[in-house]
């Protein structure tokens, strides 16, 4: 962490959007680690298993827009207790009423995408504290709860086998409960933000090139992410025969690495330029999901690759946000709302396809090669911008000490 770092923004905030985006994210993957077990007692088939993990990343992704606005107009604060609320209340209706249908599973689904548009509540009110040459480290930290996917796969499967897996959406509420107080206890609105946009200019960022290269570079950093979170545990489940909760551990192993990595990676991009840092993060987990393609390793071994993967691809979120506020800082609701869509529907792919590839010729395998080729593309499209950015925003005096 930079010398000064402590001394600057406002760390109760920090805190608090660190633990509503960790608890937000525990509940908006849950049907991943609870796949097994309900696709058990559903009797779901591949393609519905992976339909119904990846619909709460879809969901997350639209409502990541309307979210972003929020922040803009309401503030962020406001903003993530109205969404917070919203999440528990629907959890807790679950609960009560139950879930005994793949329908059933879709429209809780859908309610649990309210959690995955924290996303843009907890990192545009992160960033609003900071100035831009500490970017990476306080979005980085504020991104880090993304961990909540680690307490998913580590409890949920262990939660269901002893208390059945319609009542873990009660007992999850819990945890978000305290969250949310501490979340209005703790958290602050920076006085340092711009006046809302006319509804009109949130369309404007849409025109600006740097916006779609963005989305699409996170679509494939965070929807790596996400949809391996999503996924893992169906696929350790299906594929090497391990139990729920043994798949649950292997699941949260990969996913610890890349929460921790998040804010390692935005404080690397801070001292050596995002660019640079993503350009090795994509090469790392192009070649890891290659890899894991091959289709002929252990459970112990894939366990490796993938944590290789997701270290890549946990430091390239964080590297993609360090170079975001760079050239959107006056519109960073806005951007973080479009951004994080995409990473959701990068996520939403991901998860999808697997479980599509493992219907249509009977391996996941080859969904995991799609992506891995994707990861190159990202590559190949960041090599073909780096120069236009390091010579349009390296004039920028608003920039100071940041790296590109």
């Amino acid at each position: 962490m930079k010398k000064g770092f402590l001394s600057v923004g406002h760390l109760p905030t920090l805190f608090a959007s660190f633990l509503y985006f960790d608890m937000s994210f525990m509940v908006w993957v849950l049907l991943g680690p609870l796949g097994v077990q309900i696709a058990r007692d559903l009797d779901l088939s591949p393609a519905q298993k992976g339909f119904m993990v990846a619909v709460p990343v879809l969901s997350g992704a639209l409502l990541r827009i309307p979210a972003g606005i929020m922040a803009d107009r309401l503030r962020p604060r406001l903003t993530g207790i109205i969404l917070q609320t919203i999440v528990i209340l629907s959890l807790l209706a679950a609960w009560l009423i139950g879930v005994k249908s793949f329908a059933a599973t879709l429209g809780v689904g859908l309610a649990l995408g309210v959690a995955g548009a924290s996303f843009a509540v907890a990192l545009p009110m992160a960033s609003q504290w900071y100035p831009q040459a500490y970017q990476g480290t306080a979005l980085g930290i504020a991104g880090a709860g993304n961990s909540g996917t680690v307490f998913a796969a580590l409890f949920a499967p262990t939660l269901a086998q002893h208390f059945g897996w319609n009542n873990v959406f009660g007992l999850a509420a819990i945890p978000l409960g305290v969250a949310l107080a501490v979340f209005v206890l703790l958290a602050r609105n920076s006085d340092k933000v711009p006046a809302p946009q006319k509804r009109a200019d949130y369309l404007r960022v849409l025109r600006i090139g740097d916006a779609w290269w963005f989305m699409f570079l996170y679509s494939v950093t965070f929807g790596g992410f996400v949809g391996l979170s999503s996924s893992l545990t169906i696929y350790f489940n299906d594929e090497y025969g391990l139990s729920p909760v043994v798949a649950g551990y292997f699941t949260a192993a990969c996913v610890f690495v890349g929460s921790f990595m998040r804010p390692v990676g935005g404080a690397f991009a801070d001292k050596v330029g995002g660019v640079f840092s993503l350009s090795i993060m994509y090469t790392v987990a192009a070649a890891a999901l290659a890899l894991i393609s091959l289709g002929v390793w252990s459970a112990p071994v894939a366990l490796l690759v993938f944590i290789v993967a997701m270290l890549a691809l946990g430091m390239g979120n964080g590297a993609v946000f360090q170079l975001i506020p760079q050239s959107f800082r006056s519109e960073i609701g806005v951007i973080t709302g479009l951004v994080g869509m995409a990473g959701g529907v990068g996520g939403f792919y991901l998860a999808s396809s697997l479980g599509i590839s493992k219907q249509l010729t009977g391996s996941y395998h080859p969904g995991f090669l799609v992506f891995g080729l994707l990861a190159a593309a990202a590559l190949l499209a960041l090599t073909g911008v780096k120069s236009r950015w390091r010579r349009t925003w390296g004039a920028s005096p608003e920039l100071g000490s940041a790296r590109i």
